[in-house]
């Protein structure tokens, strides 16, 4: 089973209402090729990174998407955010080899909602997060190894 991730901007002037019909396009879009929709998030508007078009806030919307005979045809897909005026920014990434090269299970369907819970607990983010901690931790004690063997030299 193949599984991307799916994150694209919208307009922020967009109304919710059209961004959720817009999400609903999208995700009859990829049933319709053979893919199936594993989770979906509404990440609300958000600052963006630059400006685009004199545009200073977005509408996130990320969907995990599944497909199990391993071809979906992601380019279709792109073809129609590319022209959509609606949509800022698209960006598609295959994430099956990802996980299972970190040893994490594949996404088979939806968690349970938890309320008050992070989206991103137990997940990728999760383990790039403790990887960066234990970095930190690294470099801060093999920064601080140096400092004291030339106090003792």
């Amino acid at each position: 089973m193949r599984t991307y991730e799916l994150m694209y901007i919208v307009d922020p002037r967009v109304a919710d209402d059209e961004v959720a019909s817009l999400t609903e396009d999208i995700k009859g879009l990829l049933t319709a090729q053979g893919g199936h929709v594993i989770r979906e998030e509404q990440w609300g508007r958000r600052k963006l990174a630059y400006e685009i078009g004199n545009l200073k806030e977005g509408k996130y919307v990320l969907l995990y998407v599944g497909s199990d005979d391993g071809n979906l045809p992601i380019a279709e897909v792109e073809l129609r955010m590319r022209q959509n005026d609606r949509i800022l920014r698209y960006l598609t990434v295959r994430t099956d080899e990802d996980l299972k090269r970190a040893g994490l299970p594949l996404p088979t369907e939806a968690p349970p909602a938890e309320e008050g819970a992070a989206t991103t607990e137990g997940g990728p983010a999760a383990t790039t997060t403790e990887g960066a901690a234990a970095a930190v931790t690294t470099e801060g004690a093999a920064a601080s190894a140096p400092a004291t063997e030339r106090e003792e030299a």
